[in-house]
């Protein structure tokens, strides 16, 4: 089948979270299966064209009143980035700088929707499936069925099929209303049925409402966005649309994330030989400056110090898990309340916790391999990849059961199943039960050693994963 993604951003091109890893690395598996697939996305300011060897293509695109360059990263499934030096090469972020999120974001991603509809004429592509990502892409679903592309009717407009993968439902595009005209868009579309929401314009909801599918990127999660808790305002037009709503788990890219062959670690490590872990270990106590204590259980923290992640109650349990003989890393940057009192911790506790606030990647790889232990206590987590990351490096994960975190790690019974140790309540006390629970077997060897061995026997690449959108997208196409 022919396909055309559309996200914001992609790996490793762009990246801000699980969006950009989805939109790198599922349509490599989906061409690997036979499929011909593009991606289309900004050349954003972050994106180097002489780093990332892009060729400039020569011709424009024109979408609506503005007109943009293209470029393309060759490949089994190419990368095409929308150039318009206004709306992305001046920026250094994606959608926002520290401290602010830019004021015409509606505008850049309605001329981003607008452009990926116009390229597959440019570029003599018939897409069956339009596969968007995010409110980012969300507008292009009713573009795709409500607004002829620039040039004129094209045959593949009226066979395509929209797909709308939901990565993360908290965030939905929601703009005054007053841009409505300076989008170019009818005033119709600001109906309780069609984008208003509370009075604003939702790209989002536009997307749930004419996209032919929904997708979200975990079966937990796609349950727990059809209720008030977690709908985030949307859940009655979610539980209209639950027929055509399919929860499919993200993957991992089991290249990039093989700690057999690393090029960020110090050793390399397997399930069957497992010394390269030990030795991790011993160099990211060093990196840290954490005394080099190899029986001392080492657990890690990486990711956003933000409220989903549940920074909020690991802050509140820390004092009393470094009371015991534990040592803690955290990578991270976030909230500066949250940075700064880990900081202090690591002022007030070197021995015991070591702080880096600061996006390094080579130091995650290195934190998922040394660790023993992967606190992921969110407050909610529609996938989540670290803690299948943590499965493959042989790390033992510490989740909340909400989301993909529910349906990637399984719960030790004490004997002979599960992959990690998981809790249910959202509070310190909880969490620190889970912890407590994951030292006592940390001192069964035997017990721990097979608790890593079935995390590392766990398949979360992105093979299987993309066989279930393969099905989804031929269901819909009616081939």
């Amino acid at each position: 089948m022919d396909v055309l993604f559309v996200a914001a951003e992609v790996a490793p091109f762009s990246k801000t979270g699980g969006l950009g890893d989805v939109a790198g690395a599922l349509p490599q598996a989906l061409a690997s299966r036979g499929h011909r697939v593009l991606v289309f996305t900004p050349r954003h300011g972050v994106v180097d064209p002489v780093a990332h060897r892009l060729e400039p293509l020569p011709f424009s695109l024109q979408a609506g009143a503005e007109a943009g360059g293209l470029w393309v990263a060759r490949g089994p499934a190419p990368v095409f980035f929308l150039e318009h030096e206004r709306y992305f090469g001046q920026r250094q972020g994606v959608y926002s700088e520290p401290g602010h999120e830019y004021g015409d974001n509606a505008e850049r991603f309605a001329f981003f929707c607008r452009a990926a509809l116009a390229l597959p004429r440019l570029v003599g592509f018939r897409p069956r499936i339009l596969h968007l990502h995010d409110w980012h892409a969300a507008l292009a679903a009713w573009l795709l069925r409500h607004e002829v592309p620039e040039g004129g009717a094209e045959p593949w407009v009226g066979e395509a099929r929209s797909v709308l993968t939901i990565h993360n439902l908290a965030h939905q595009g929601v703009f005054p209303k007053e841009v409505v005209p300076a989008l170019g868009l009818p005033w119709s579309v600001f109906r309780y049925d069609s984008m208003e929401f509370h009075d604003r314009l939702n790209f989002l909801k536009g997307g749930l409402t004419f996209a032919d599918v929904l997708t979200t990127v975990s079966p937990t999660y796609a349950r727990e966005i059809l209720t008030p808790e977690q709908g985030e305002g949307l859940d009655p037009l979610l539980r209209h649309r639950a027929g055509e709503l399919h929860g499919i788990l993200n993957g991992i890219d089991a290249v990039a994330w093989d700690p057999a062959r690393d090029p960020h670690l110090p050793a390399h490590f397997s399930s069957g030989h497992l010394a390269g872990k030990a030795r991790c270990k011993a160099a990211l106590q060093r990196e840290l400056g954490l005394p080099v204590r190899p029986g001392v259980p080492l657990a890690v923290l990486v990711g956003r110090l933000a409220d989903q992640k549940g920074i909020d109650i690991a802050l509140a349990a820390l004092p009393e898990l470094l009371a015991q003989d534990v040592q803690v890393a955290v990578l991270g940057t976030g909230r500066p309340d949250y940075e700064r009192a880990l900081e202090r911790l690591d002022r007030e506790r070197p021995e015991r916790i070591r702080v880096r606030t600061r996006f390094d990647e080579g130091l995650a790889h290195r934190m998922e391999a040394g660790a023993d232990l992967f606190l992921m206590p969110s407050r909610f987590e529609p996938c989540g990849l670290n803690q299948m990351y943590s499965l493959r490096y042989g790390t033992v994960p510490v989740v909340r059961a909400v989301g993909g975190l529910a349906d990637t790690v399984e719960d030790f019974d004490g004997k002979s199943r599960g992959t990690g140790f998981v809790f249910q309540e959202y509070s310190p006390g909880a969490l620190l039960t889970a912890v407590r629970r994951a030292l006592d077997v940390y001192r069964d060897e035997a017990a721990w050693s097979g608790l890593v061995g079935r995390g590392m026997a766990q398949d979360n690449s992105w093979e299987q994963r993309a066989e279930r959108y393969e099905a989804l997208y031929r269901r819909i196409a009616g081939s």
